[in-house]
């Protein structure tokens, strides 16, 4: 496939801020030996890049922001800012950029928009609604850009939205230049679900929720066997096992309950992922840890939560019991912000307003790939008393979002912020990483609301307003549950 991007260029690839592509030194250091021509494919880094048709409006008799205004002079403006904001472009290509003065204009270009994922149309001047009102007819996923004083077309919007032409549409009218970034990431999302690759290590059967998730949004799930991940774990030479045991016992904060050769047996299956989902081009795995992989007969080497730690901290995907909805949330959280999802299992506190979210399954970069880690403690599995998991301790202060998409069409979430992070040897009930939550409207309201099960996916972050743009391009209903 053209433009795709090896592991081993990508890892060459700086980004900044909320930027989805991974730097060099954030991959080295959970990845110190990686396997010899990887081809993996990061949720933040793409096999193509997001195509975006970025198209100025201005009209010659606009009368708004000024008479005769110098279109030429307004999108150097914007180009300075795309420029200012490089870092937050680097995996998209503005495969149409063009200045259109009339719907004649948008006629002649729609022809090149057949393979884009989204259009930023940047509203510079009066009279432009005509222009949109074309735009619009392609009916692909378009945010309209203006700053104040662009022209009174605004005042329609919110109606315009409501209407079948308008379906596909969002506005942001704002100063905030830093907001035309914000504008891709939900094309970026809509891009990467297409491309990604979920690895399924189950015996269930998923075929019904597999084909509706591959037409809806082409992301493909694939069932990987037993015999593979074991092909793949007893590949991996056993002095780079030894090498990533040594690295997670050297960086932890304590190694509490599991033996060095448990750490080995699970950091070697954690490279055995790597090599498996390398083998694939996937770009999440998950696996039946409590359920088809976990029978006395047939059971992996090791517990995988360390490699889904891992794989979480590369910009890659690891999603714990082959919870299939947690998996194409990552993706989305992923492709929205650039950063992993925390999969919990809920328990509520109503004296405080508050939800308890916990698992023992712990991700150290919770801001994403390229920023420090989060400290960490290496426990064993709470409930079966084995295994090896990285208990986290996640920022107290932080803002969060929790969702799951459920089915296609149907995305629960609440904001909140991160009030505790109950850690210690003594508190010892539920999973090994929690954070407590004040949730942002009433505890009550959430758990009386919560329904398709139990696991969620929680971001740093409030990325509601980016949620809302994606579920409203892919027909999504997004509900706040609190």
């Amino acid at each position: 496939m053209k433009e795709r991007i090896k592991r081993r260029k990508f890892l060459q690839v700086v980004a900044a801020g909320s930027t989805l592509c991974l730097t060099g030194s954030g991959m080295l250091s959970f990845a110190a030996y990686p396997l010899k021509g990887s081809t993996l494919i990061s949720p933040g880094c793409r096999k193509t890049k997001v195509k975006v048709a970025r198209i100025y409006m201005g009209t010659s008799h606009g009368l708004w922001p000024k008479p005769h205004l110098d279109f030429e002079s307004e999108m150097q403006v914007y180009k300075s800012h795309f420029a200012k904001f490089k870092e937050e472009f680097l995996d998209v290509e503005f495969v149409v950029d063009e200045l259109v003065t009339s719907p004649e204009d948008v006629i002649k270009i729609k022809n090149r928009l057949g393979n884009v994922d989204g259009i930023l149309a940047i509203h510079l001047t009066l009279g432009v609604q005509p222009i949109i009102n074309e735009i619009l007819s392609t009916g692909l996923p378009t945010v309209i850009f203006a700053v104040p004083y662009s022209g009174h077309e605004w005042v329609g919007f919110g109606r315009l939205r409501k209407e079948p032409l308008g379906a596909k549409m969002e506005c942001i009218l704002t100063t905030d230049y830093y907001q035309l970034a914000v504008a891709i990431r939900p094309f970026r999302a809509i891009h990467h679900l297409r491309e990604a690759k979920i690895l399924n290590l189950s015996t269930r059967t998923f075929t019904e929720y597999s084909n509706d998730i591959k037409n809806k949004f082409g992301t493909e799930i694939k069932a990987v066997t037993l015999e593979q991940t074991l092909d793949a774990y007893h590949a991996i030479p056993d002095r780079q096992a030894k090498a990533e045991t040594e690295r997670w016992i050297r960086e932890a904060a304590q190694v509490v309950e599991p033996s060095e050769e448990e750490i080995f047996k699970s950091c070697k299956l954690a490279l055995a992922f790597e090599k498996l989902m390398d083998e694939e081009e996937a770009t999440v795995m998950t696996v039946d840890c409590y359920g088809t992989m976990w029978d006395k007969t047939i059971k992996l080497p090791a517990y995988p939560c360390i490699g889904f730690t891992r794989l979480n901290n590369m910009g890659l995907g690891g999603i714990c019991e082959s919870d299939l909805q947690s998996a194409m949330t990552h993706i989305i959280f992923q492709g929205l912000v650039g950063k992993p999802g925390f999969i919990s299992d809920p328990t509520v506190d109503e004296s405080n307003n508050s939800i308890i979210l916990a698992h023992c399954l712990g991700t150290t970069k919770m801001d994403g790939p390229n920023k420090p880690a989060a400290p960490y403690k290496l426990r064993n599995v709470m409930e079966r008393q084995e295994g090896v998991v990285a208990q986290v301790q996640m920022r107290i202060g932080q803002k969060v979002t929790q969702a799951i998409l459920v089915g296609s069409d149907h995305l629960p979430y609440f904001t909140g912020e991160i009030i505790a992070t109950p850690i210690s040897l003594q508190d010892d009930r539920g999973c090994r990483t929690k954070i407590t939550v004040r949730v942002d409207g009433n505890v009550t309201n959430l758990w009386k609301n919560w329904s398709d099960g139990l696991h969620r996916q929680t971001c740093y972050g409030d990325i509601t307003q980016e949620l809302a743009y994606f579920c409203r391009f892919k027909d999504i209903e997004m509900v706040n549950q609190a």
